[in-house]
């Protein structure tokens, strides 16, 4: 398996998660990329009303995970950070 350019691959989830802020701020709150796995995995940390909201599986994998595969198909899952 060919190493994963992390630095690429960031700055397309980013580039997600900007696209994705707006709708996110509405409801008060935020998200930030915290790590890519080896594994192709994007961590992700839910931040203010979206720490707690109980869609924020739906707006990780409906959203985010949706937006990324387009332009990130190296990346297998996205999951919220410990």
């Amino acid at each position: 398996m060919m190493a994963l350019d992390k630095v690429d691959l960031a700055a397309k989830i980013n580039f997600s998660i900007s696209e994705l802020r707006p709708h996110l701020h509405a409801d008060g709150g935020d998200m930030e990329l915290v790590e890519i796995t080896d594994e192709g995995i994007a961590k992700v940390r839910l931040l203010g009303a979206c720490s707690d909201c109980t869609m924020s599986m739906m707006t990780i994998k409906a959203g985010l995970e949706e937006a990324v595969r387009k332009i990130a198909p190296e990346i297998v899952a996205i999951v919220e950070a410990e």
